[in-house]
């Protein structure tokens, strides 16, 4: 095979990366392009994200990228979750809320005034998070403005191409896509007051949505087309998870740890709904049966506070390698407390839950933390166990996480597994697989694909100790 090339826009609640992908049959390999911070803005309305900065850094992001590799043939894009923006006519009405806005609140009560949860558990499998795109849309008064509701990376792909289409891995984030069929729910959505003409025609990854604006192939430097990749970030970071057997869980951690199995069909029992387990439909048709764990949010939000306190950097390897250090027990805090969602001053808010056993050293309050993530990792590994059937040989850590081994080995030990770290950029290879593999570059099945990831990215192996 010939080396190919592609453009990955891969976006994160707190930065968000282009990157080049080049495939052939013994290659996989990324190359950073271009980073940038992405984050929540204070609007007078409320929490938004800075849309306008966001699509400028990936316009030039991606002429950076072709100028560096005019080899490249097609561009991906993939987000996190949830979150959207509303056309009228082409134009975007406002910027996009942010999934943290505190508006969800009154959404949730009255969405579950009409559906309450356990119908909507049986109609789309999802596990209650109060910023689920249903309970935005039911406060969102611009949405009879609106004559299309696109999710972020759908959004940008509009504006790229023109095309107003929804990717099924992230539309199943929406509370919308019915979780046998995989698609819209129309009577529910009407039901609620969200006009089901919002709606777009479904696609899944692996589909051209289109190719560049004309104005954008002047200013980007070639005529390439957008495909759908899994746009979901955590379908993207799951299709290259090198698993080897159905067995293995995954954790896909970032700001958020997402935590489960990979699964063909649902399991929509009333014991998988009250353990607040979701079915996110990942790449190929497969269900992602997982429960989202607060992740690495707990230590960057505390480090912040460190950092405006003390009006200097905090090193964070050096950081985590003294609280590595800290050889007595810990005391543990619930990581998924609602105390703990919203952003500022996160070491107040720890404290409150740790009480008098709080750690008085910085160190030693950080490895309260990392415990506690793994400790809630741990919780849900088990559980997905034995929800779902399969016992457990081996959890996969990918993502930003993987690079935290302190965090590593105490989820080793934490549920007495070995724990396969790497890899880290797994959310920009599995949207660099998808477009290979739409191209033909790439190994048909989604085995092949993640077998290519295990022989070009080998993980590092933590086994539980005692």
């Amino acid at each position: 095979m010939t080396l190919r090339a592609v453009a990955a826009v891969d976006l994160g609640a707190t930065s968000g990366r282009v990157m080049i992908g080049r495939v052939d049959e013994g290659t996989l390999e990324l190359e950073l392009v271009s980073r940038f911070p992405n984050g929540p803005v204070e609007r007078e309305d409320g929490l938004h994200w800075d849309f306008a900065a966001l699509y400028e850094h990936v316009v030039e992001g991606l002429a950076q990228a072709v100028r560096r590799e005019p080899a490249i043939e097609s561009i991906g894009i993939d987000s996190w979750a949830v979150d959207y923006g509303l056309l009228a006519h082409g134009e975007l009405l406002a910027e996009p809320f942010h999934y943290r806005d505190e508006r969800t609140a009154r959404g949730v009560e009255e969405v579950h005034a009409i559906a309450p949860f356990t119908e909507l558990y049986g109609r789309n499998g999802l596990q209650f998070l109060p910023f689920n795109t249903l309970y935005q849309y039911r406060v969102d008064t611009r949405l009879a403005d609106a004559d299309t509701a696109l999710l972020i990376p759908d959004l940008l792909a509009f504006l790229l191409t023109g095309a107003r289409v929804a990717e099924r891995t992230n539309a199943s984030t929406t509370g919308l896509l019915r979780v046998g069929s995989g698609e819209w729910d129309t009577e529910l959505a009407d039901r609620l007051g969200i006009p089901a003409a919002l709606l777009p025609d479904l696609v899944d990854p692996g589909t051209v949505v289109g190719e560049l604006r004309p104005e954008l192939v002047e200013r980007i430097g070639a005529r390439l087309p957008v495909i759908a990749v899994g746009s979901h970030d955590t379908a993207s970071a799951v299709a290259a998870v090198p698993m080897a057997t159905p067995s293995a869980a995954y954790i896909s951690c970032g700001t958020w740890g997402l935590v489960g199995l990979e699964l063909t069909d649902p399991v929509l029992t009333d014991a998988a709904r009250d353990a607040n387990f979701t079915h996110e439909l990942g790449v190929d048709g497969r269900y992602r049966f997982l429960h989202n764990v607060t992740g690495l949010w707990l230590l960057s939000e505390t480090v912040r506070a460190w950092e405006a306190e003390d009006g200097t950097p905090v090193d964070l390897p050096e950081l985590l390698a003294a609280a590595s250090a800290v050889d007595e027990d810990v005391p543990l805090f619930d990581a998924n407390d609602p105390s703990l969602s919203a952003p500022g001053d996160m070491p107040t808010r720890i404290a409150a839950l740790l009480g008098a056993d709080a750690p008085s050293s910085r160190a030693g309050f950080a490895r309260s933390i990392v415990e506690s993530i793994a400790a809630a990792f741990a919780e849900a590994v088990q559980t997905a166990s034995a929800l779902a059937g399969p016992e457990i040989d081996g959890i996969h850590l990918v993502g930003g996480g993987s690079l935290n081994r302190l965090l590593c080995q105490a989820t080793a030990d934490r549920t007495g597994l070995p724990v396969l770290a790497g890899p880290v950029e797994a959310t920009a290879l599995g949207n660099v697989l998808v477009q290979a593999r739409a191209l033909d570059a790439a190994p048909s099945t989604l085995e092949d694909l993640r077998a290519l990831v295990a022989a070009t990215h080998a993980p590092t192996r933590f086994e539980p100790r005692g």
